[in-house]
């Protein structure tokens, strides 16, 4: 189990950094862990909701603590 988190978490921290303000990084890192996390549930037969809440939570904190200097995937969609 521990694995799957460290996964979760490593996977949000690499994909959280979508715009260039604490907001937008904060809303997409949220975003994408949070889907990340319900895949992980729903492959390893885990709950979903519960990974998509670990993941959310861990995307969304990855993205407001990074900033574009560390990571920059460019423009998010709703700009």
């Amino acid at each position: 189990m521990l694995r799957i988190q460290c996964v979760a978490l490593a996977a949000a921290l690499l994909l959280a950094a979508c715009g260039s303000s604490t907001g937008d990084r904060a809303l997409s890192g949220g975003a994408i862990g949070a889907g990340a996390g319900a895949g992980l549930g729903a492959v390893t037969g885990t709950s979903v909701l519960g990974g998509a809440a670990l993941g959310g939570a861990a995307g969304a904190a990855a993205g407001a603590l990074t900033d574009e200097d560390d990571v920059d995937l460019g423009e998010p969609l709703w700009d």
